[in-house]
């Protein structure tokens, strides 16, 4: 092997947000955190989960109530 072609490999920990920990190398040399890993994936665990990326559930439920508010109105006049 060629001497100093080769990425350094470190060990990291990936954190799950669910609080699983996987240890592994990489090239990345840093620890991170994901959203979802094996542990609890519905594909995996065969439950149903909500994954919020930046509040879009939140914004949904904000505009399913107002569209039902505005209904509501509409029906009353």
């Amino acid at each position: 092997m060629k001497e100093g072609i080769h990425p350094k490999i470190d060990d990291i920990t990936i954190r799950c947000t669910c609080g699983a920990e996987i240890k592994t190398s990489s090239t990345l040399c840093k620890d991170f955190t994901i959203e979802l890993c094996s542990h609890c994936h519905p594909f995996f665990t065969g439950k149903q989960r909500l994954v919020d990326s930046t509040g879009r559930v939140e914004r949904f439920q904000k505009r399913l109530e107002k569209s039902q508010a505005a209904k509501k109105a509409g029906a009353q006049q």
